[in-house]
């Protein structure tokens, strides 16, 4: 893995998420209430939704356009056929990394 420091956890509000700009696409890197912090697609298959505008609760992101629901570490929907990619991350010291090894590829977002 080639992890890569991305930002300070206290840059993610609680409960909250931020968008990182890829060659792969955009990212959501949510922080839950729980201070755990994951990584998934940050577009909703069903409509393109933008996921990092979604309402975090538990371990799971609602989709601010059709209210599907994501679970942030498996990236499968709840009660719907559909799933998400997941990013691994990690924090270390305050910092959150995400292993940049599968985000090569395309152009930005």
């Amino acid at each position: 893995m080639s992890w890569t420091d991305i930002c300070a956890i206290d840059d993610i509000p609680l409960r909250g998420a931020r968008k990182l700009k890829t060659a792969q696409g955009c990212i959501a890197v949510f922080r839950t209430a729980e201070n755990e912090v994951f990584a998934t697609s940050n577009t909703c298959p069903h409509k393109g939704g933008p996921l990092s505008d979604g309402i975090v609760h538990g371990q799971s992101v609602t989709c601010p356009l059709h209210n599907w629901v994501f679970d942030l570490e498996t990236g499968q929907a709840h009660g719907e056929a559909g799933s998400i990619a997941t990013y691994p991350l990690r924090v270390e010291e305050g910092r959150v990394l995400i292993d940049a090894s599968g985000l090569t590829g395309r152009t930005a977002a």
